[in-house]
């Protein structure tokens, strides 16, 4: 895998384009957002996330399906539970994943943010794998973006607190920040 920043994809991954995003304000990415997804809720390696930001969740298939069909969002990226990546949106493009949200008194973290699903629950350990990933992944945009440093990855309930809790409590924090301090040596 590399994040070329010129074209804001990464190479070596799949690809399933999304339409919801627009261009940046400010061209400016300095935050990195993590989320957790599944489709339908606590069920995994189904595809519905990719067709769900694809605009392609056929609603007659699942009660909940229905409840999101008006939806219209995207995360950067998806780790299934795999470990299997994929990127739905440029890094350079705004994707619709943060919804109302601020950062450190910044509000409409869209703007400014990448965002990365990771196939789960709030509060199911996620796997080996995803946390390899998104270790190997984050250091990738790090390295595109400089301006994400540890202090600027967050999760989705640290900008929308009250509105979200993923990725949730099961997320391994240190886990994530110890992967990449180990890769930087």
């Amino acid at each position: 895998m590399h994040l070329d920043p010129r074209s804001g994809w990464c190479t070596g991954i799949a690809h399933c384009p999304s339409p919801n995003f627009n261009q940046r304000p400010a061209g400016e990415v300095s935050l990195l957002v993590i989320h957790n997804i599944s489709l339908p809720p606590g069920q995994f390696g189904t595809g519905k996330v990719q067709a769900f930001f694809q605009n392609r969740l056929d609603s007659a298939e699942h009660p909940y399906f229905a409840s999101i069909e008006h939806l219209q969002v995207a995360a950067h990226f998806l780790i299934e539970r795999s470990g299997a990546l994929f990127q739905f949106v440029s890094c350079n493009d705004r994707a619709w994943h943060a919804g109302v949200s601020s950062f450190a008194g910044r509000d409409n973290c869209n703007d400014f943010a990448l965002g990365i699903e990771l196939e789960g629950t709030d509060d199911l350990p996620f796997t080996d794998a995803q946390y390899r990933v998104l270790i190997a992944l984050t250091r990738q945009i790090q390295h595109a973006y400089p301006a994400i440093t540890a202090q600027r990855i967050c999760g989705h309930s640290d900008i929308a607190p009250g509105r979200k809790t993923d990725p949730g409590p099961a997320f391994d924090w240190s886990r994530l920040y110890q992967g990449l301090a180990q890769n930087e040596e």
